[in-house]
């Protein structure tokens, strides 16, 4: 094997220390001695593979970092999905090249990476498939959404219809791979029947396999995908997109990594994309908080359309609620009016007398009955907490 570069270059110089991208095409050493394409490709991929030098290694994760910064200085215009290959992934394998098969390396870096038009094609595809609700749970994906997020593309040929640019701009996308491990692999593809399917003969069994070689990111290498939103280009029609999209376009991720797959070769398992355990389960924990917050809000807003003394009772029994319960008999245990449970409880009914004013006598007669009762099924009343209790009651009764 040897390289197609001139004499005083590669006299005493090796390139063992180039980036991946850089051994696969400037320094590609892989030509046989009088220049014809090697028979058995599998070793120069190999080569290829196995090059992910340290400064490499450090010029990949400093793109990272600089992607995750621009992302958080960009705020809530910016959705990241972190993520991880559970197959390997082939890109650009069209990309001519003497072995063939060809592969996308993002230069002057020489590292493998996936082209934001990429990310946008397969999610495209995505929420037109979530649209067509053949999936179940369109997620809120139409095509108003769309065509909003993604643009609005016309037939090939068409030169009337109106084209318009969509919200959303996707970031090239970087793999990652595990401490140690290479940031390429390589796969072969063994196709058959090859002179019925190149050279137009007979279909028969006594063709021999071909193996192709070609390279691919492992499984197991972790991404961020990085998509922003320029809310100014979606249209007033569509204004409701400018609070969803980032919602719309988790439930597009989440189908392409479980169904289309990203890059090459996809329809034989290719490029599945699964979400990052941790990342995960931080976003399942940040959505019950949020959950949780809109029931607070809801329940708030309830409390808030209720009669005053209704208002108090309710707020009252939330929290005594709160307090422990015989596991058997699920009756109170009685607390100590020293613990501390029972000043907040005073502070309560203090909080809300003031709004009592406008109620009748009756109603506050009776609603400081309620409160004694309650306050005597939880705590052991009696000395100086009997007499604030006391003084808690007057001031319901409006004495």
């Amino acid at each position: 094997m040897t390289h197609a570069l001139p004499d005083y270059l590669t006299r005493n110089v090796s390139f063992d220390d180039c980036p991946p991208g850089h051994r696969f095409g400037l320094y590609f050493n892989g030509w046989e001695a009088d220049w014809r394409k090697p028979s058995n490709k599998t070793p120069a991929f190999k080569t290829v593979a196995g090059s992910l030098p340290q400064h490499s290694r450090d010029a990949l994760a400093a793109l990272r970092r600089r992607q995750a910064l621009l992302a958080t200085q960009l705020g809530d215009t910016v959705f990241s999905h972190p993520a991880r290959l559970t197959a390997p992934l082939a890109t650009g394998l069209g990309k001519e090249h003497p072995l063939e098969n060809g592969f996308a390396f993002l230069n002057p870096h020489g590292l493998p990476y996936l082209a934001g038009s990429g990310v946008k094609g397969v999610l495209r595809r995505a929420a037109e498939e979530l649209k067509s609700g053949e999936w179940g749970d369109a997620a809120g994906w139409d095509q108003t959404a769309i065509d909003a997020l993604f643009g609005l593309e016309t037939e090939s040929g068409d030169t009337q219809a109106t084209r318009t640019r969509g919200a959303l701009a996707f970031w090239d996308l970087f793999f990652q791979p595990p401490a140690g491990k290479p940031a390429l692999s390589v796969e072969i593809m063994t196709p058959h029947h090859s002179g019925y399917l190149q050279d137009g003969g007979t279909p028969h069994a006594n063709e021999s396999p071909n193996p192709i070689p070609f390279l691919a990111i492992p499984a197991g290498c972790e991404c961020t995908l990085h998509v922003q939103c320029n809310p100014a280009l979606i249209p007033a029609e569509a204004a409701e997109f400018r609070q969803r999209w980032q919602a719309l376009l988790e439930a597009a991720i989440e189908h392409a990594g479980d169904w289309l797959g990203f890059g090459a070769k996809t329809s034989v398992g290719y490029g599945r994309l699964g979400a990052d355990p941790k990342a995960q389960a931080e976003r399942a924990a940040r959505r019950e908080a949020e959950a949780a917050e809109r029931r607070r809000q809801e329940a708030e807003a309830a409390l808030a359309s209720m009669p005053p003394d209704q208002q108090l009772l309710n707020r009252l029994d939330a929290r005594l609620s709160s307090l422990p319960a015989d596991p058997r008999t699920k009756t109170p245990l009685l607390q100590l009016t020293s613990g501390k449970d029972w000043l907040p409880t005073l502070e309560l009914i203090d909080a809300h007398v003031g709004a009592l004013a406008a109620l009748a006598k009756p109603q506050r007669e009776a609603l400081a009955s309620e409160i004694k009762k309650r306050l005597a099924a939880y705590f052991k009343v009696e000395g100086k907490a009997d007499k604030a209790m006391k003084e808690r009651l007057t001031a319901v009764r409006g004495g």
